[in-house]
Order: C-alpha cells, then structure tokens, then sequence
C-alpha cells in the first residue's frame, strides 16, 4: 500500500455517483466466484470512470483492487490496524496493493467511513462482516432517503435472503424496493449509468 491519508482529506458527497464500494467476504480465493465477480465488476467500472472503494483486505476487496487496476482505474482503500491481531478479523491484505489508504480508529469507524464517503454500495456473498455492513447501508439509507445511496445486492441469491427477512422479520415494502439486484458487472454498470442520467 503506497499513499496514506487522513480523512479530512476526502472531499465531500459528489451529486453523481462515481465512488463505489464494494463490500464482501474476505475469504474468497481467486478462483471462487465471489471473487470472479467482484473483480470483473471492478474492471468494467474502472473502464469506465467509476472510483473503487473496499477495506483493504482479502477476497472480495482485493478483488475489486485487482480488478480496478486492470480496468486502468485506482482503488482506494479505508483500513483498521489493531493494537493486537484479532482472532476473527482479517485485517489488511499486503497483497491488496491500493492506491491510497485511509487508516481508521476501530472497526465500526472503518465501517462508516467507508459507507459515508462513497455513493453506491455493491454487496457481494460474505459473512456475518458483510451481512453487518448491509444492514449498516441498508439502514442508514433509509433513515436518509430520499437522499440515500444506492444499494446494489450482486447475486441473484439475495433474493431468497431477502424473502426470508421479508418472512420473519418486519420490512415496510419500501425499505425492500431500496435494494437492486443485480447478476453480472454489465447490469450493475447500466444501473449506475441509468442513475447518472437522473
């Protein structure tokens, strides 16, 4: 990881949506298809123009990284360096070479640093660190909305997820109509074009 930064040096909300993050499970390999996905999605957006977001560690946010750099694109990461090595925390990944790292006080703080500065959140299969960050984005976008940011569910298997909450939990039908779903990087880069025409 080259530059480090503070967050003071962020600019503020952009009115189009060009800063993406991708959030997912971190233990994905190269050849597993979360991984595929994040890092084909990644290439295409930086194709064209898109800024690449993630939490500086393994799977999905390296995958997006690699994918950003063959696309021609830069990605940036928000990262949290314990005092000591957490047991079930993966930290960073040396091998997630970003352009910038912006290093936080904690993971909460990592986590909603990384969810204010960006304008879109793409949500790839993870575990229970992805499925916090979802409810994250998930809640503070409608507490916001109208002004909220795009949610973008990568996989046609948050449908059943969702059906399932929709079952056993209570969600108003417009919390749900919140979420895109999305099946492969073309369908996520023409939602975003779609929203950058609004």
């Amino acid at each position: 990881m080259t530059d480090i930064t503070t967050i003071s040096s962020i600019d503020g909300e952009n009115k189009v949506y060009k800063r993406i993050a991708f959030l997912g499970g971190a233990a994905w390999k190269e050849d597993e298809e979360p991984y595929i996905q994040a890092f084909d999605t990644a290439k295409l957006l930086a194709e064209n123009d898109y800024e690449i977001f993630n939490g500086g560690g393994p799977g999905v946010m390296k995958a997006s990284t690699k994918g950003a750099h063959a696309g021609g694109g830069k990605a940036l990461a928000i990262t949290y360096h314990p005092n000591k090595p957490k047991r079930h925390y993966e930290g960073t990944d040396p091998s997630n070479d970003v352009d910038m790292e912006i290093v936080t006080l904690d993971y909460f703080d990592r986590t909603k640093v990384l969810l204010q500065n960006t304008d879109v959140h793409i949500v790839f299969k993870g575990s229970i660190g992805t499925l916090s960050e979802f409810g994250m984005t998930w809640v503070s976008s409608w507490i916001h909305e109208p002004n909220s940011r795009p949610i973008i569910m990568f996989g046609d298997f948050w449908n059943e997820v969702l059906d399932a909450i929709d079952k056993n939990l209570f969600i108003k039908p417009a919390e749900r109509k919140m979420l895109k779903i999305c099946t492969t990087p073309q369908e996520v880069l023409d939602y975003l074009e779609s929203l950058n025409k609004n």
